[in-house]
C-alpha cells in the first residue's frame, strides 16, 4: 500500500512539478515569518530577560495575563479597541461595496477610470504622510476648521479633543481604503451573468430591483468571505496610525491594545508583559473568525473552511 501511495505521489510530482516549485517560496515565507516566530510567544508565560534567553528565563504562568486584566488601563484599552473596530466594521466595510456598485453603473469609461484612479491613490500614500495630512487638516487653521467657520461654527484643535478622535480615525481610514477595497467587488460584479439583468428587465424590474434581486445575490459569497475576514481582524487595529495621531489628551478614546503593546514592549522593554497582551489579542481574533465562519456556514452556506 505504501509503494502504491509512493508511486502516486511521484506521479503527481512529475505532472505538477512547476506548480509545486511555485508554492515553495510561499511555504518558506510562512514557515520563517509566521510559524517560527510563534515560539517566541512562550515568553508571555515567563519573566523574560535577554541575558537568560528563552529557555532559561523563569516561568511565571499566567501572571502576565492577570497583571493586564487587573491593570488600571485594561477597561479603557479593551473598550477603545472594540469601539474603533466596531465603527470600522459598521462604516468601513460597506463603503467599498457601495463605491463598487456605483462605479458599476457608470457608463462613461473615462470618468469611471478617473474616479477609480482618484479613489485608489490614498492607499499608496505612506501612513506617516497620511497622519501628517490629517494633523494639518485638523489644526485650528486647517481646512476642516475653515469649513466649520464658514458655516458659522468655531475653530477648535480637533486632534486635541478626545470626542472627535474616533470620527477622524474612521473617516480617514475609509478615505484611505475605500477605493482599494472596491477592486475585489468590481471583479465580483464583472462575473455576474448579464443574461440575468436582461431577464429581470423583461420582467419589468427597474435598476433598484435589479440591484436587490440580481446584483447583490450575485456578489453575496464575496461579501460574506470578506466580512468573515474583516471580523477576524477586528481586534487587530494597527498601532502605526494610532501612535502617529494620538496624544496624552486623547488617550481616553484613542489608546488601544496594539498601541499599548508598543509602548510597553518597545519603549518600556517589558517584553513578557507585552507578549501576553498581544497573545490575548490574537486569541480574541481567532475566536471571532471561528465564530463568524460557523455562523456564516449555517446561514449562507458560504465559509472560509
Amino acid at each position: 500500500m505504501m509503494n502504491k501511495l509512493g508511486r502516486r505521489i511521484k506521479k503527481d510530482w512529475m505532472q505538477n512539478k512547476s506548480l509545486y516549485l511555485l508554492v515553495v517560496p510561499v511555504v518558506l515565507f510562512y514557515i520563517l515569518f509566521a510559524y517560527k516566530p510563534m515560539y517566541g510567544a512562550l515568553i508571555a508565560f515567563k519573566d523574560f530577560t535577554p541575558a537568560l534567553g528563552f529557555s532559561e528565563s523563569p516561568w511565571v504562568g499566567l501572571d502576565n495575563f492577570k497583571r493586564f486584566f487587573d491593570g488600571i488601563y485594561f477597561g479603557r484599552l479593551f473598550k477603545n479597541t472594540v469601539l474603533l473596530s466596531f465603527y470600522n466594521l459598521l462604516f468601513g466595510f460597506p463603503a467599498p461595496i457601495i463605491l463598487a456598485l456605483m462605479l458599476n453603473e457608470v457608463k462613461n469609461k473615462k470618468f469611471k477610470s478617473l474616479t477609480q484612479t482618484i479613489t485608489y491613490l490614498p492607499h499608496f500614500i505612506s501612513m506617516i504622510v497620511v497622519a501628517g495630512m490629517i494633523t494639518n487638516f485638523c489644526m485650528t487653521t486647517g481646512v476642516i476648521n475653515d469649513i466649520i467657520v464658514f458655516f458659522g461654527g468655531q475653530a477648535t484643535p480637533l486632534m486635541q479633543n478626545p470626542k472627535y478622535y474616533r470620527t477622524i480615525y474612521i473617516a480617514s481610514a475609509i478615505w484611505q481604503q475605500v477605493g482599494w477595497g472596491s477592486i475585489i467587488y468590481l471583479s465580483a460584479l464583472s462575473g455576474v451573468d448579464s443574461q440575468l439583468y436582461e431577464a429581470a428587465a423583461i420582467d419589468g424590474a427597474g435598476k433598484w430591483k435589479q440591484l436587490l434581486n440580481v446584483t447583490l445575490p450575485g456578489i453575496t459569497p464575496t461579501i460574506v468571505i470578506m466580512l468573515i475576514m474583516k471580523i477576524g481582524q477586528m481586534m487587530s487595529m494597527g498601532h502605526e496610525k494610532t501612535i502617529l495621531l494620538y496624544n496624552p489628551s486623547t488617550y481616553e478614546t484613542a489608546d488601544i491594545i496594539s498601541s499599548y503593546v508598543y509602548r510597553v514592549g518597545l519603549l518600556e522593554q517589558d517584553w513578557s508583559y507585552s507578549t501576553a497582551i498581544g497573545l490575548f489579542n490574537s486569541a480574541i481574533n481567532l475566536i471571532l473568525i471561528i465564530f463568524a465562519n460557523r455562523v456564516s456556514k449555517k446561514l449562507t452556506e458560504t465559509s472560509l473552511w
